[in-house]
């Protein structure tokens, strides 16, 4: 038996036993443990790490965009709160007063904006209504002018939920010689209404003035008549029930049998300006001759400059610019087929010193053609001393520095805005005769409307 005298001891720990390739593993960066693997490891782990940082940054730049948009005032969502059914194509629609007009494939309609119910329709299966102006007459009355797809002007009278056919202003027996309508302005009030007309080769712009005190008298009258005619067959008749018909039905047919309105009457015949040719005067008194008040200057044709002259000048244009204008090619001056026009309220240049005026009534048009560079005033109340054969020359003229592009005038008829071809706006205080304010736009700009709030 053999017994241990001393207790079991641990035995000391030799250098040799020591591992060598784990000898430095505390002093290793664990960061670094990625650069020890190998090359493809080490890219694949180099491109997951770049697709996280992307995402990364496309998730912080969502959330500050949608922080900035919790920022921002919200738009107010509005809901429709009626409607109302058409039973064909609806193509345009106007608002005045209580009523909504509306332009069908086939013809009119109105809506009551209270019920939103159906009041009154005109039916024609050959008229499409493209556009539709409307102007309140007062005493529940409304003139419309209504224009087709083929261009002509319908004008109508609607009063007391019923549409009454006027005329069709630019109507010609011949149709060669039919005229098609670019543009319609009805004034403020109904006074006064203008349509541009476009034929084949030439544009014109007419001027009307509506009658409308005579065809409210004349209206009223035959209301009057129609509603004391449907009260004697009520009491005549001894049902309830039909009396209640007649009461609802013949005041319409009666109107629209008897009534008989006058046609608006032809103001003005305003053609575009033609090109600016050689003189035939002898000298200055042969020229300062044509102005007949000295009012009207600026439209450039009382000239002493000669045929020969404007030859010669053309003839060293085309020398000196010859490679300019073989590259963009040579156009011809051609008369304007469009104008822009509005109806102008009293001021200080549209009357006289003894003209009796309204002030909430126009005295005037503002014209300006496309591609010219005058702003022409017309006068209204002296259309009817000019010769209907010669051509209708303006009142006043307001010369611009360059074509002029589009125009506005404000509401109150006082401001008037000239937007030119070289993107150059000017606002012009009309009662006064002087501009307010020029703001020149960026170049390579073209302004196409100009309007104010």
């Amino acid at each position: 038996l053999n017994t241990r005298k001393h207790p079991l001891g641990i035995p000391p720990p030799s250098e040799k036993d020591w591992p060598k390739e784990d000898e430095d593993f505390f002093l290793l960066d664990p960061d670094r443990k990625r650069d020890v693997l190998p090359q493809p490891f080490r890219m694949i782990n180099k491109l997951v790490m770049q697709v996280f940082e992307s995402a990364m940054e496309i998730i912080e730049r969502g959330e500050m965009l949608q922080e900035a948009q919790k920022l921002k005032v919200q738009p107010k969502k509005c809901f429709p709160t009626a409607e109302f059914q058409v039973t064909e194509r609806a193509n345009c629609l106007a608002v005045s007063g209580k009523y909504i007009f509306v332009g069908l494939s086939v013809g009119l309609a109105a809506f009551n904006t209270c019920d939103f119910k159906d009041v009154c329709a005109w039916d024609s299966d050959k008229t499409e209504i493209c556009a539709i102006h409307v102007s309140d007459l007062g005493n529940k009355s409304h003139v419309l002018l209504a224009v087709d797809e083929m261009g002509l002007v319908w004008l109508f009278c609607f009063h007391k939920e019923s549409f009454l056919l006027i005329k069709i202003l630019n109507e010609v027996e011949d149709i060669s010689q039919r005229s098609t309508c670019a543009e319609v302005v009805l004034s403020r009030g109904g006074d006064y209404a203008g349509i541009l007309l476009q034929g084949n080769t030439k544009a014109w712009l007419e001027i009307y003035q509506l009658p409308k005190d005579s065809w409210l008298t004349e209206l009223e009258k035959n209301a009057g008549a129609a509603e004391g005619l449907a009260c004697s067959e009520r009491r005549s008749n001894s049902s309830p029930e039909v009396g209640t018909f007649l009461l609802q039905e013949l005041p319409m047919s009666a109107i629209q049998a008897d009534i008989k309105l006058d046609a608006p009457v032809l103001l003005l015949t305003v053609r575009p300006p033609k090109p600016i040719t050689g003189t035939s005067f002898k000298g200055p008194l042969d020229a300062l001759k044509e102005v007949d008040d000295g009012s009207m200057l600026g439209l450039g044709y009382n000239h002493l400059i000669k045929d020969s002259q404007w030859e010669l000048q053309d003839a060293i244009f085309c020398s000196t610019y010859q490679e300019y204008l073989e590259a963009e090619g040579v156009t011809e001056e051609e008369i304007p087929r469009y104008a822009t026009f509005h109806f102008l309220l009293p001021s200080r240049i549209l009357m006289g010193p003894e003209m009796k005026v309204q002030p909430d009534i126009p005295v005037g048009i503002g014209v300006h053609w496309d591609g010219n560079h005058n702003f022409c005033l017309y006068l209204l109340n002296s259309s009817l001393k000019k010769n209907a054969d010669s051509d209708l020359k303006p009142d006043v003229v307001w010369p611009c520095a360059a074509p002029i592009a589009c125009s506005a005038v404000s509401s109150c008829s006082r401001y008037l805005a000239l937007a030119g071809e070289d993107a150059t706006i000017t606002i012009w205080d009309k009662h006064l005769g002087y501009p307010l304010s020029v703001t020149a736009i960026l170049e390579e700009r073209f302004i196409r409307s100009i309007h104010f709030l």
